[in-house]
């Protein structure tokens, strides 16, 4: 089958695909959607519109600048922190043998008897400074009654002096659940917390026992962790506005990359739209980008041109446009040749031949006279 359009027409296309190749984001406009369906419809791959692909951080930008502080940045910056570490020592390991008791358990009267009876036992045993004997004791009396924060409270106050920081936690955490008034809980839970280093969470359980129960010795904990936990206080507020900076400094890009991303598509639309304003000064009513889309996407027309008496008649058309008056009474060929002139426009012009003797503005047939140049669509 021969090629159905001249080498003007060729030119367009190829300017068209040129077009296409680089700026592939022009088939999101909307009058291409057709040609953007169809190219999609056979598998192609068609790049996000412009607003689209720039909402995000362009790829240029060093994550460092955009992304919000990892903590291990935050840890780092901690540890420029100049702090008193006097008397931080290192947590104890779990110990498997501390038992919680049964919170589910309901004692009896006699089990809480015999519970406070322990208890007495185990504060004799840590004023002697028995400490193991103590624990013992806290935890049989814990076992009698598990419902208790006090003997919670109080087992903690033992794993406190025997440097254990982290059991301390543990019992003192389960006796705040039990009872989140236990001034006591509050108070040997803070100071575990100053041992291991944890100077904020420290400074918050010693306010909330003073809270409950003002106790001097409270107080004095209070005072040792109070000028390292303002520091960290204050370094995070620092690390937050830096965040906060930062976060405000990358949208500000992203925005400015979307307008420019925007003005760079718009320019290329105006560009694109002030060639095809040139191409129609240059061929008025001619064949352009559109209607050459509307013709060779088109599968009636191109089911048409697959019967070789259409293509012959074509192809004698084009090498000839008088011989076009010789198929006027070719049924087949003239509703092709409609079929052209409701795609391509009246009198068809632009494509090979014309369609003027076939119902277009020059001659026709029966008219008298024979169909001129203008009228089989010569330039």
């Amino acid at each position: 089958m021969s090629c159905p359009f001249n080498e003007t027409q060729l030119a367009d296309l190829k300017t068209f695909v040129d077009l296409c190749r680089s700026l592939p984001q022009v088939l999101n406009h909307p009058k291409l959607a057709f040609f953007k369906d169809y190219l999609i419809s056979m598998g192609a791959s068609i790049p996000k519109p412009a607003t689209e692909a720039t909402s995000k951080p362009a790829g240029d930008f060093k994550a460092t600048e955009d992304s919000p502080m990892s903590s291990d940045e935050e840890s780092e910056l901690e540890s420029d922190i100049e702090l008193d570490m006097e008397g931080v020592i290192q947590g104890d390991s779990e110990d498997t043998s501390q038992v919680m008791g049964d919170l589910n358990k309901e004692p009896s009267d006699e089990e809480r008897d015999q519970s406070d009876e322990k208890r007495a036992e185990a504060m004799k045993a840590f004023s002697e400074q028995q400490y193991d004997a103590a624990i013992k004791l806290y935890t049989e009396a814990i076992q009698l009654n598990p419902q208790s924060a006090l003997l919670y409270a109080k087992r903690g106050q033992v794993y406190l002096k025997m440097n254990k920081p982290n059991a301390c936690i543990k019992d003192c955490s389960r006796a705040l659940e039990l009872n989140c008034d236990s001034a006591a809980a509050y108070k040997f839970r803070g100071r575990a917390y100053r041992l291991l280093g944890m100077f904020e969470e420290s400074s918050h359980d010693l306010c909330e026992s003073l809270k409950i129960d003002y106790e001097d010795q409270t107080n004095e904990w209070l005072n040792e962790v109070k000028p390292n936990a303002e520091k960290l206080r204050q370094h995070k507020l620092s690390c937050q506005r830096k965040k906060e900076e930062k976060e405000h400094r990358a949208k500000l890009r992203r925005a400015r990359k979307v307008q420019e991303a925007r003005a760079k598509a718009a320019k290329a639309e105006a560009e694109q739209e002030s060639g095809a304003g040139s191409g129609a000064r240059n061929n008025p009513g001619g064949f352009n980008a559109q209607n050459f889309s509307d013709l060779f996407f088109d599968q009636e027309i191109m089911s048409a041109f697959q019967d070789p008496e259409v293509a012959a008649a074509f192809q004698d058309v084009s090498s000839n446009p008088a011989n076009i008056i010789k198929y006027q009474n070719n049924p087949k060929i003239a509703a092709v040749i409609q079929k052209l002139q409701s795609k391509i426009g009246k009198g068809g012009a632009g494509f090979p031949g014309g369609f003027a003797g076939f119902g277009g503005t020059g001659g026709a047939p029966g008219s008298g006279k024979p169909p001129t140049d203008d009228d089989v669509g010569l330039d």
